[in-house]
Protein backbone atom coordinates (compact mmCIF):
# COMPACT_ATOMS: atom_id res chain seq x y z
CA UNK A 1 0.00 0.00 0.00
CA UNK A 2 2.82 2.61 0.93
CA UNK A 3 4.60 2.23 -2.42
CA UNK A 4 1.44 2.77 -4.38
CA UNK A 5 0.65 5.60 -2.37
CA UNK A 6 3.78 7.08 -3.67
CA UNK A 7 3.07 6.17 -6.72
CA UNK A 8 0.18 8.03 -7.09
CA UNK A 9 1.71 10.60 -4.94
CA UNK A 10 4.68 11.16 -7.78
CA UNK A 11 2.04 10.80 -10.42
CA UNK A 12 -0.33 13.51 -9.31
CA UNK A 13 2.52 15.66 -8.75
CA UNK A 14 4.09 15.36 -12.62
CA UNK A 15 0.45 16.14 -13.60
CA UNK A 16 0.52 19.32 -11.62
CA UNK A 17 3.90 20.44 -12.78
CA UNK A 18 3.09 19.92 -16.53
CA UNK A 19 -0.18 21.57 -15.92
CA UNK A 20 1.69 24.52 -14.10
CA UNK A 21 4.26 24.43 -17.34
CA UNK A 22 1.55 24.34 -19.67
CA UNK A 23 0.25 27.61 -18.09
CA UNK A 24 3.03 29.25 -18.71
CA UNK A 25 3.03 31.64 -21.51
CA UNK A 26 7.03 30.87 -22.45
CA UNK A 27 8.48 28.25 -24.48
CA UNK A 28 9.35 25.21 -22.28
CA UNK A 29 11.73 22.57 -23.65
CA UNK A 30 13.28 19.95 -21.38
CA UNK A 31 15.90 17.16 -22.30
CA UNK A 32 17.85 14.09 -20.43
CA UNK A 33 21.63 14.14 -20.45
CA UNK A 34 20.81 11.90 -23.55
CA UNK A 35 19.43 14.82 -25.81
CA UNK A 36 15.90 13.29 -25.56
CA UNK A 37 13.11 15.32 -25.08
CA UNK A 38 10.86 14.94 -21.86
CA UNK A 39 8.54 17.95 -21.91
CA UNK A 40 7.76 20.52 -24.29
CA UNK A 41 4.69 22.61 -23.96
CA UNK A 42 2.51 23.97 -26.45
CA UNK A 43 3.98 27.06 -26.66
CA UNK A 44 7.64 25.94 -27.47
CA UNK A 45 5.63 24.53 -30.14
CA UNK A 46 4.16 27.37 -31.62
CA UNK A 47 7.51 29.69 -31.35
CA UNK A 48 9.06 26.22 -33.11
CA UNK A 49 6.16 25.90 -35.74
CA UNK A 50 6.35 22.32 -35.14
CA UNK A 51 3.69 20.10 -33.51
CA UNK A 52 4.46 18.48 -30.24
CA UNK A 53 4.24 15.17 -31.32
CA UNK A 54 6.96 16.07 -33.62
CA UNK A 55 9.25 16.81 -30.77
CA UNK A 56 8.38 15.23 -27.41
CA UNK A 57 9.96 11.83 -27.04
CA UNK A 58 12.60 12.58 -29.78
CA UNK A 59 16.39 13.13 -29.76
CA UNK A 60 16.61 17.14 -29.96
CA UNK A 61 19.34 16.71 -32.83
CA UNK A 62 16.60 14.83 -35.01
CA UNK A 63 13.85 17.18 -34.27
CA UNK A 64 16.11 20.34 -35.75
CA UNK A 65 18.53 19.12 -37.81
CA UNK A 66 19.70 22.54 -38.27
CA UNK A 67 21.27 22.20 -34.59
CA UNK A 68 24.07 20.82 -33.69
CA UNK A 69 25.82 19.82 -30.81
CA UNK A 70 27.95 22.50 -30.31
CA UNK A 71 25.37 25.14 -31.59
CA UNK A 72 21.89 23.84 -29.30
CA UNK A 73 21.76 26.18 -26.19
CA UNK A 74 20.54 22.96 -24.85
CA UNK A 75 23.03 20.80 -25.49
CA UNK A 76 25.62 23.32 -24.26
CA UNK A 77 24.14 22.99 -20.69
CA UNK A 78 24.08 19.40 -20.70
CA UNK A 79 27.60 19.40 -21.58
CA UNK A 80 29.04 21.90 -19.23
CA UNK A 81 26.16 21.40 -16.59
CA UNK A 82 26.90 25.59 -16.24
CA UNK A 83 23.42 27.58 -17.56
CA UNK A 84 23.46 30.34 -20.02
CA UNK A 85 20.93 33.32 -19.99
CA UNK A 86 19.52 35.57 -22.45
CA UNK A 87 21.44 33.70 -25.88
CA UNK A 88 20.06 33.95 -28.63
CA UNK A 89 19.82 31.24 -31.26
CA UNK A 90 18.74 30.87 -34.63
CA UNK A 91 17.60 27.70 -36.43
CA UNK A 92 15.95 25.99 -39.02
CA UNK A 93 12.43 23.52 -37.65
CA UNK A 94 11.97 19.56 -39.31
CA UNK A 95 9.76 22.68 -42.21
CA UNK A 96 12.51 24.16 -43.12
CA UNK A 97 11.18 27.40 -41.51
CA UNK A 98 13.76 30.01 -40.07
CA UNK A 99 13.14 30.17 -36.52
CA UNK A 100 14.84 32.89 -34.06
CA UNK A 101 14.45 32.84 -30.13
CA UNK A 102 16.26 34.17 -27.01
CA UNK A 103 17.04 31.52 -24.43
CA UNK A 104 17.72 30.96 -21.04
CA UNK A 105 18.80 27.58 -20.41
CA UNK A 106 19.47 25.91 -16.70
CA UNK A 107 21.09 22.82 -15.72
CA UNK A 108 18.68 20.24 -13.39
CA UNK A 109 19.93 18.64 -10.97
CA UNK A 110 18.97 16.09 -8.56
CA UNK A 111 21.01 15.29 -5.51
CA UNK A 112 23.87 16.50 -7.26
CA UNK A 113 23.66 14.59 -10.12
CA UNK A 114 22.95 16.38 -13.75
CA UNK A 115 20.00 14.44 -15.38
CA UNK A 116 18.97 16.86 -18.21
CA UNK A 117 18.36 20.66 -19.27
CA UNK A 118 15.22 23.13 -19.24
CA UNK A 119 15.33 26.14 -21.62
CA UNK A 120 12.97 28.74 -21.05
CA UNK A 121 12.65 30.94 -24.77
CA UNK A 122 11.08 33.83 -26.42
CA UNK A 123 10.07 34.12 -30.12
CA UNK A 124 12.05 37.28 -31.08
CA UNK A 125 11.12 36.81 -35.10
CA UNK A 126 8.22 39.07 -34.60
CA UNK A 127 10.26 41.37 -32.32
CA UNK A 128 13.31 41.41 -35.08
CA UNK A 129 10.19 42.42 -37.62
CA UNK A 130 8.95 44.78 -36.03
CA UNK A 131 11.88 46.60 -34.97
CA UNK A 132 13.10 46.73 -38.44
CA UNK A 133 10.02 47.99 -39.39
CA UNK A 134 10.64 50.91 -36.40
CA UNK A 135 14.09 51.36 -38.47
CA UNK A 136 12.86 51.67 -41.44
CA UNK A 137 9.67 54.03 -40.18
CA UNK A 138 12.37 56.31 -38.39
CA UNK A 139 14.68 56.73 -41.67
CA UNK A 140 11.26 57.97 -43.93
CA UNK A 141 10.86 60.52 -41.20
CA UNK A 142 14.72 61.63 -41.03
CA UNK A 143 14.27 61.16 -45.09
CA UNK A 144 10.95 63.73 -44.75
CA UNK A 145 12.82 66.06 -42.24
CA UNK A 146 15.96 66.99 -44.88
CA UNK A 147 13.15 67.72 -47.30
CA UNK A 148 11.53 70.20 -45.42
CA UNK A 149 9.11 69.36 -42.53
CA UNK A 150 9.03 71.02 -39.62
CA UNK A 151 8.85 67.88 -37.55
CA UNK A 152 12.43 67.06 -35.76
CA UNK A 153 11.48 64.01 -33.28
CA UNK A 154 11.95 66.74 -30.12
CA UNK A 155 8.64 68.93 -28.97
CA UNK A 156 10.22 70.14 -25.93
CA UNK A 157 11.82 73.05 -25.10
CA UNK A 158 13.13 75.11 -21.67
CA UNK A 159 10.11 77.04 -22.26
CA UNK A 160 7.94 73.92 -21.53
CA UNK A 161 9.78 73.06 -18.03
CA UNK A 162 7.89 74.46 -15.27
CA UNK A 163 9.68 75.32 -11.82
CA UNK A 164 10.10 77.37 -9.06
CA UNK A 165 13.04 75.28 -7.82
CA UNK A 166 16.20 77.56 -7.27
CA UNK A 167 18.11 74.05 -7.80
CA UNK A 168 16.26 72.89 -10.83
CA UNK A 169 16.44 76.84 -12.44
CA UNK A 170 20.28 75.91 -12.26
CA UNK A 171 20.22 72.86 -13.46
CA UNK A 172 18.09 74.41 -16.39
CA UNK A 173 20.39 77.21 -16.92
CA UNK A 174 23.08 75.10 -16.97
CA UNK A 175 21.49 73.07 -19.52
CA UNK A 176 21.25 75.98 -21.78
CA UNK A 177 25.20 76.28 -21.86
CA UNK A 178 25.45 72.58 -22.73
CA UNK A 179 22.79 73.22 -25.52
CA UNK A 180 25.84 75.41 -27.01
CA UNK A 181 28.20 72.76 -26.88
CA UNK A 182 28.56 68.86 -29.03
CA UNK A 183 29.93 67.21 -26.30
CA UNK A 184 28.13 64.06 -24.81
CA UNK A 185 25.89 64.78 -22.15
CA UNK A 186 24.56 62.37 -18.94
CA UNK A 187 21.34 62.90 -17.15
CA UNK A 188 20.33 61.12 -13.69
CA UNK A 189 17.46 61.15 -11.41
CA UNK A 190 14.19 59.26 -10.46
CA UNK A 191 11.74 57.60 -12.77
CA UNK A 192 9.61 60.70 -14.21
CA UNK A 193 11.19 63.66 -13.14
CA UNK A 194 11.39 65.22 -16.74
CA UNK A 195 15.14 63.74 -17.90
CA UNK A 196 13.72 63.16 -21.56
CA UNK A 197 11.85 66.61 -21.39
CA UNK A 198 15.04 68.10 -20.32
CA UNK A 199 16.82 66.44 -23.26
CA UNK A 200 14.49 67.34 -25.71
CA UNK A 201 15.30 70.82 -24.48
CA UNK A 202 19.12 70.38 -24.78
CA UNK A 203 18.69 69.66 -28.72
CA UNK A 204 16.08 72.11 -29.41
CA UNK A 205 18.42 74.73 -27.93
CA UNK A 206 21.82 73.73 -29.88
CA UNK A 207 22.94 74.31 -33.24
CA UNK A 208 21.58 70.60 -34.16
CA UNK A 209 18.20 71.74 -33.86
CA UNK A 210 17.72 71.32 -37.35
CA UNK A 211 18.82 67.60 -37.30
CA UNK A 212 16.89 64.44 -36.10
CA UNK A 213 16.38 63.71 -32.58
CA UNK A 214 16.18 59.87 -32.00
CA UNK A 215 15.66 58.25 -28.75
CA UNK A 216 15.86 54.72 -27.95
CA UNK A 217 15.29 52.67 -24.47
CA UNK A 218 17.91 50.41 -23.60
CA UNK A 219 16.05 48.28 -21.94
CA UNK A 220 12.91 47.77 -24.23
CA UNK A 221 14.80 45.19 -26.81
CA UNK A 222 17.37 42.12 -26.26
CA UNK A 223 20.64 42.19 -26.74
CA UNK A 224 21.25 40.96 -29.94
CA UNK A 225 18.44 43.29 -31.41
CA UNK A 226 19.75 46.43 -30.02
CA UNK A 227 22.91 46.31 -31.22
CA UNK A 228 21.75 45.86 -34.91
CA UNK A 229 19.44 49.12 -34.03
CA UNK A 230 21.83 51.04 -32.86
CA UNK A 231 25.00 50.49 -35.28
CA UNK A 232 22.54 48.60 -38.48
CA UNK A 233 23.11 45.91 -40.53
CA UNK A 234 24.80 44.25 -43.45
CA UNK A 235 23.37 41.89 -45.90
CA UNK A 236 23.39 38.08 -45.28
CA UNK A 237 24.41 39.22 -41.23
CA UNK A 238 22.37 36.91 -40.48
CA UNK A 239 19.53 34.93 -42.67
CA UNK A 240 17.09 37.24 -44.13
CA UNK A 241 19.57 40.32 -43.35
CA UNK A 242 19.20 43.43 -45.80
CA UNK A 243 21.62 46.74 -45.90
CA UNK A 244 20.10 49.26 -43.08
CA UNK A 245 21.15 51.39 -41.47
CA UNK A 246 20.96 52.00 -37.79
CA UNK A 247 19.70 54.70 -35.21
CA UNK A 248 23.78 56.52 -35.48
CA UNK A 249 23.66 56.40 -39.22
CA UNK A 250 20.34 57.78 -38.58
CA UNK A 251 20.86 60.53 -36.50
CA UNK A 252 23.66 62.12 -38.66
CA UNK A 253 24.20 66.09 -37.75
CA UNK A 254 21.55 65.35 -34.84
CA UNK A 255 21.09 63.63 -31.50
CA UNK A 256 20.87 60.36 -30.06
CA UNK A 257 18.92 59.61 -27.47
CA UNK A 258 19.88 56.64 -25.36
CA UNK A 259 17.45 55.97 -22.05
CA UNK A 260 18.09 53.74 -18.99
CA UNK A 261 21.58 53.40 -20.23
CA UNK A 262 22.52 51.26 -17.33
CA UNK A 263 20.52 48.58 -18.96
CA UNK A 264 23.00 48.04 -22.35
CA UNK A 265 24.75 45.44 -21.88
CA UNK A 266 28.31 45.66 -20.78
CA UNK A 267 29.95 44.20 -24.15
CA UNK A 268 27.84 46.80 -25.87
CA UNK A 269 28.79 49.86 -24.02
CA UNK A 270 32.20 49.06 -25.10
CA UNK A 271 31.74 49.64 -28.48
CA UNK A 272 29.23 52.70 -28.08
CA UNK A 273 32.44 53.40 -26.32
CA UNK A 274 34.81 53.61 -29.76
CA UNK A 275 31.95 55.55 -31.55
CA UNK A 276 31.93 58.43 -28.97
CA UNK A 277 36.19 58.24 -29.39
CA UNK A 278 36.19 58.41 -33.18
CA UNK A 279 32.85 59.04 -34.59
CA UNK A 280 32.92 55.65 -36.71
CA UNK A 281 30.10 52.81 -37.00
CA UNK A 282 30.42 49.43 -38.89
CA UNK A 283 27.17 47.66 -39.10
CA UNK A 284 26.58 44.16 -37.87
CA UNK A 285 28.35 41.99 -39.95
CA UNK A 286 29.73 44.34 -42.15
CA UNK A 287 33.30 45.76 -43.60
CA UNK A 288 33.80 49.29 -43.77
CA UNK A 289 32.95 51.56 -41.25
CA UNK A 290 30.58 54.74 -41.47
CA UNK A 291 31.91 58.35 -40.14
CA UNK A 292 28.94 59.86 -38.04
CA UNK A 293 28.63 63.36 -36.85
CA UNK A 294 26.11 61.80 -33.68
CA UNK A 295 25.76 64.26 -30.29
CA UNK A 296 24.90 61.22 -27.79
CA UNK A 297 22.89 61.91 -25.28
CA UNK A 298 21.88 59.45 -22.52
CA UNK A 299 19.92 59.10 -19.44
CA UNK A 300 19.74 56.96 -15.83
CA UNK A 301 17.11 56.48 -13.46
CA UNK A 302 20.04 55.28 -10.75
CA UNK A 303 22.86 57.56 -9.36
CA UNK A 304 26.28 56.88 -12.03
CA UNK A 305 27.97 56.05 -8.60
CA UNK A 306 25.80 53.20 -7.81
CA UNK A 307 25.57 51.88 -11.50
CA UNK A 308 29.29 51.37 -11.73
CA UNK A 309 28.98 49.33 -8.04
CA UNK A 310 26.33 46.83 -9.32
CA UNK A 311 28.62 46.86 -12.51
CA UNK A 312 25.68 48.10 -14.72
CA UNK A 313 28.25 50.90 -16.30
CA UNK A 314 31.82 50.60 -17.61
CA UNK A 315 34.14 53.16 -15.34
CA UNK A 316 35.59 54.19 -19.08
CA UNK A 317 32.10 55.12 -20.50
CA UNK A 318 31.01 57.53 -17.58
CA UNK A 319 34.41 59.01 -17.95
CA UNK A 320 33.70 59.92 -21.46
CA UNK A 321 29.73 61.06 -20.52
CA UNK A 322 30.56 62.61 -17.38
CA UNK A 323 32.24 65.67 -19.29
CA UNK A 324 28.74 67.47 -19.22
CA UNK A 325 26.67 65.33 -16.52
CA UNK A 326 22.93 66.30 -14.58
CA UNK A 327 21.49 65.49 -11.95
CA UNK A 328 17.38 66.41 -11.79
CA UNK A 329 15.75 66.47 -8.91
CA UNK A 330 12.55 64.86 -7.34
CA UNK A 331 9.45 66.42 -6.97
CA UNK A 332 9.58 65.46 -3.01
CA UNK A 333 12.61 68.14 -3.18
CA UNK A 334 10.71 70.58 -4.81
CA UNK A 335 7.55 71.16 -3.20
CA UNK A 336 6.75 74.78 -4.37
CA UNK A 337 6.54 72.88 -7.95
CA UNK A 338 3.72 70.99 -6.83
CA UNK A 339 0.59 73.02 -7.20
CA UNK A 340 2.39 74.91 -9.87
CA UNK A 341 2.31 71.92 -11.81
CA UNK A 342 -1.09 70.78 -11.03
CA UNK A 343 -2.57 73.91 -12.27
CA UNK A 344 -0.63 73.27 -15.49
CA UNK A 345 -2.34 69.62 -15.66
CA UNK A 346 -5.57 70.52 -14.93
CA UNK A 347 -5.88 73.66 -17.50
CA UNK A 348 -4.44 70.84 -20.18
CA UNK A 349 -6.82 68.40 -19.32
CA UNK A 350 -9.60 70.86 -19.36
CA UNK A 351 -8.82 70.91 -22.78
CA UNK A 352 -8.73 67.62 -23.52
CA UNK A 353 -11.65 66.32 -21.64
CA UNK A 354 -13.65 69.93 -22.19
CA UNK A 355 -14.11 70.34 -18.74
CA UNK A 356 -14.36 73.31 -16.68
CA UNK A 357 -11.92 72.64 -13.51
CA UNK A 358 -10.84 75.88 -11.84
CA UNK A 359 -7.94 73.82 -9.22
CA UNK A 360 -8.23 71.92 -6.00
CA UNK A 361 -9.65 72.52 -2.61
CA UNK A 362 -7.76 73.07 0.76
CA UNK A 363 -7.39 69.68 1.65
CA UNK A 364 -6.74 68.09 -1.94
CA UNK A 365 -3.71 70.99 -1.94
CA UNK A 366 -2.58 69.63 1.55
CA UNK A 367 -2.67 65.80 0.58
CA UNK A 368 -0.58 67.01 -2.09
CA UNK A 369 2.11 68.87 0.03
CA UNK A 370 2.36 65.97 2.19
CA UNK A 371 2.70 63.36 -0.61
CA UNK A 372 6.13 61.72 -1.29
CA UNK A 373 5.47 61.27 -5.08
CA UNK A 374 7.33 58.34 -5.58
CA UNK A 375 6.76 58.64 -8.99
CA UNK A 376 7.63 61.95 -9.19
CA UNK A 377 6.07 64.43 -11.93
CA UNK A 378 4.49 61.40 -14.09
CA UNK A 379 2.58 60.39 -10.80
CA UNK A 380 1.18 63.80 -10.52
CA UNK A 381 0.08 63.60 -13.79
CA UNK A 382 -2.08 60.77 -13.51
CA UNK A 383 -3.44 61.58 -10.80
CA UNK A 384 -4.89 64.44 -11.95
CA UNK A 385 -5.66 62.89 -14.85
CA UNK A 386 -7.55 60.73 -13.03
CA UNK A 387 -9.73 62.84 -10.81
CA UNK A 388 -10.61 64.98 -13.72
CA UNK A 389 -11.63 61.56 -14.83
CA UNK A 390 -14.26 61.16 -12.28
CA UNK A 391 -15.10 65.06 -11.12
CA UNK A 392 -18.61 65.96 -11.73
CA UNK A 393 -17.97 69.77 -10.24
CA UNK A 394 -15.24 72.42 -11.04
CA UNK A 395 -13.20 71.87 -8.06
CA UNK A 396 -11.32 68.76 -7.29
CA UNK A 397 -11.90 67.83 -3.76
CA UNK A 398 -10.87 64.86 -1.54
CA UNK A 399 -13.96 62.42 -3.07
CA UNK A 400 -11.65 62.04 -6.40
CA UNK A 401 -8.56 61.15 -4.63
CA UNK A 402 -7.06 57.72 -5.75
CA UNK A 403 -7.16 55.61 -3.10
CA UNK A 404 -3.87 55.75 -1.51
CA UNK A 405 -4.95 59.37 -0.84
CA UNK A 406 -7.92 57.86 1.49
CA UNK A 407 -7.42 58.09 4.69
CA UNK A 408 -6.05 61.53 5.08
CA UNK A 409 -7.69 64.93 5.14
CA UNK A 410 -6.89 68.64 5.48
CA UNK A 411 -7.87 68.30 9.46
CA UNK A 412 -5.76 65.55 9.92
CA UNK A 413 -8.75 63.44 10.42
CA UNK A 414 -8.97 60.45 8.95
CA UNK A 415 -12.18 60.10 6.68
CA UNK A 416 -14.57 57.62 6.41
CA UNK A 417 -13.58 54.20 6.98
CA UNK A 418 -14.59 51.56 4.28
CA UNK A 419 -13.72 47.71 4.76
CA UNK A 420 -10.36 46.40 4.45
CA UNK A 421 -10.77 44.47 1.64
CA UNK A 422 -12.55 46.68 -0.44
CA UNK A 423 -10.03 49.18 0.34
CA UNK A 424 -6.80 46.77 -1.03
CA UNK A 425 -9.05 45.64 -3.54
CA UNK A 426 -9.82 49.68 -5.02
CA UNK A 427 -5.88 50.33 -4.01
CA UNK A 428 -4.67 47.34 -6.42
CA UNK A 429 -7.28 48.26 -8.86
CA UNK A 430 -6.28 52.10 -9.34
CA UNK A 431 -2.53 50.90 -8.80
CA UNK A 432 -2.13 48.78 -11.73
CA UNK A 433 -4.36 51.45 -13.92
CA UNK A 434 -1.88 53.98 -12.97
CA UNK A 435 1.05 51.55 -14.46
CA UNK A 436 -0.84 51.04 -17.25
CA UNK A 437 -1.76 54.84 -17.93
CA UNK A 438 2.32 55.14 -17.30
CA UNK A 439 3.30 52.55 -19.91
CA UNK A 440 0.63 52.92 -22.51
CA UNK A 441 -1.00 50.55 -22.24
CA UNK A 442 2.61 47.85 -22.32
CA UNK A 443 1.49 45.26 -19.56
CA UNK A 444 5.27 43.98 -19.29
CA UNK A 445 6.96 47.57 -18.47
CA UNK A 446 3.70 47.80 -16.09
CA UNK A 447 4.59 44.96 -13.90
CA UNK A 448 8.15 46.18 -13.90
CA UNK A 449 6.71 49.57 -12.21
CA UNK A 450 4.45 47.12 -9.90
CA UNK A 451 7.06 44.10 -8.99
CA UNK A 452 4.89 41.35 -9.58
CA UNK A 453 5.28 38.84 -12.10
CA UNK A 454 3.64 40.23 -15.67
CA UNK A 455 1.45 36.43 -15.48
CA UNK A 456 0.16 37.67 -12.16
CA UNK A 457 -0.06 41.50 -14.05
CA UNK A 458 -2.38 39.74 -16.41
CA UNK A 459 -4.59 37.65 -14.45
CA UNK A 460 -5.77 40.74 -11.78
CA UNK A 461 -6.66 42.66 -15.55
CA UNK A 462 -8.94 39.71 -16.25
CA UNK A 463 -10.39 39.46 -12.98
CA UNK A 464 -10.80 42.96 -12.52
CA UNK A 465 -11.87 43.72 -16.18
CA UNK A 466 -9.20 46.56 -15.81
CA UNK A 467 -8.11 46.08 -19.42
CA UNK A 468 -11.55 46.66 -21.07
CA UNK A 469 -12.00 50.21 -18.70
CA UNK A 470 -8.77 51.23 -19.76
CA UNK A 471 -8.71 54.17 -22.16
CA UNK A 472 -5.83 52.41 -24.59
CA UNK A 473 -5.09 48.91 -25.08
CA UNK A 474 -3.80 46.74 -23.03
CA UNK A 475 -0.49 45.01 -24.73
CA UNK A 476 2.13 42.35 -23.75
Amino acid sequence: MRSEKVSVELYNTREVLEAILESIDEGIHVIDTKGITIFYNAVAASHDGMEISEVLGRPLLEAFPSLTRHSSTLMKVIKTGKPNSFKEQSYLNLHGKMIETMNSTLPIFVEGQLIGAVEIAKDISKLRLLSERLLDLKSTITKQKKKGSDHNGAKYTFGDILTDNPAFRYVIEQGKKAANSSSSVLVFGESGVGKELFIQSIHNASARRAGPFIAQNCAALPDTLLESILFGTAKGSYTGAIDRQGLFELAHEGTLFLDELQSMPIELQSKLLRVLEDGLVRRIGGTKSTSVDVRVVAAMNIHPEEALKQNKLRADLFYRLNVMSYKLPPLKDRKEDVLKLSSHFISLYNQVLGKTVKGLDANVKTAFLAHKWPGNVRELKHTIEYMMNVTEGTILTEKELPVFFNGYSGAGNLTALVPLREALKKTEEDLIRMALAQTNGNVLQASKILEIPRQTLQYKIRKSDIGGQSPSAVTR
